[in-house]
């Protein structure tokens, strides 16, 4: 039985070939008015405006990808505009357990035309109501905690008593130092460590933020910095408590933390809880 409310989708995968396939593979669900494409996207930012600015039911979601891998976008979207999600990806064995785990939905590359029918088969009811959209949701703050918890040298790291007062970032030919101080927070996207910083503004005296490409990863800077100070809120981001300037709930249990200079980082769920009770919220 054909069902009779079309659902609109969005593709996001930074392969170019595997978009068509997968556009291709839904064409006779786009036939039958069961699936509507309004748009694709190379990346996570690309797909984080598209996401923004249209509607979409259903996200069929690449999940290594450049600039924001597909973790890293689910953790941007508002709650209230994230669509029913559907992976598509290579991933290995363990990811592939924590998903099967947590009741995600996945399709495996190269995708099949059984898994994919199944796949949608499933939006339809989530969208519909016919599962349970807020079970659903707490499965995928789930998952995505596991893959918060799984960054490398967690385990091992002891942290150092000996704190730096400023970093040496290199710049051009000469090497700028940046106080401790000035820091609002250091991430990682891609495998590139920047730290973002204030500093002297115009003759209104307002500082502004600066983005430095640092030679530390994060693990080395969470050792560095004062711990009384900075906190690790997520696996690829640390940020200075001071400079906190607003937590704005979000999904599953996650806070948005609005600092310094109007930069905005997502906390993992874990790490909200931690910073709600050194905040003493």
């Amino acid at each position: 039985m054909k069902d009779s409310t079309s659902l609109s989708a969005l593709i996001v995968d930074d392969e170019p070939p595997a978009r068509r396939r997968l556009r291709k593979l839904l064409s006779p669900y786009v036939s039958e008015g069961r699936i509507r494409i309004v748009g694709e996207a190379g990346d996570g930012v690309e797909a984080l405006d598209l996401l923004e600015s249209e509607g979409v039911d259903v996200l069929f979601l690449d999940i290594q990808m450049p600039e924001l891998s597909g973790f890293e976008l689910l953790d941007r979207l508002d709650a209230s505009r994230r669509p029913t999600v559907i992976f598509t990806t290579a991933y290995n064995s363990y990811a592939l357990q924590a998903f099967e785990a947590n009741a995600i939905d996945y399709l495996l590359k190269p995708i099949s035309k059984e898994r994919l029918a199944e796949s949608i088969q499933r939006a339809h009811r989530l969208v519909h109501g016919a599962e349970n959209r807020g079970l659903n949701d707490e499965r995928l703050g789930k998952l995505l905690d596991y893959i918060d918890a799984r960054r490398p040298g967690d385990e091992n790291r002891s942290a150092s008593k000996d704190h730096v007062r400023q970093l040496s970032v290199p710049y051009s030919d000469r090497i700028i130092l940046v106080p401790v101080d000035r820091i609002i927070s250091a991430e990682i996207e891609e495998g590139i460590t920047r730290v973002f910083a204030l500093e002297k503004g115009d003759s209104s005296g307002s500082p502004r933020l600066r983005r430095h490409v640092v030679n530390y990863t994060l693990d080395q800077l969470e050792s560095m910095l004062p711990s009384d100070r900075f906190m690790r809120v997520h696996r690829s981001a640390i940020v200075h408590l001071d400079e906190i300037k607003e937590l704005i709930p979000w999904f599953s249990g996650r806070y948005k933390l609005l600092l310094t200079g109007e930069h905005e980082v997502i906390a993992s769920r874990e790490r909200s809880k931690q910073l709600k009770e050194t905040l003493m919220i």
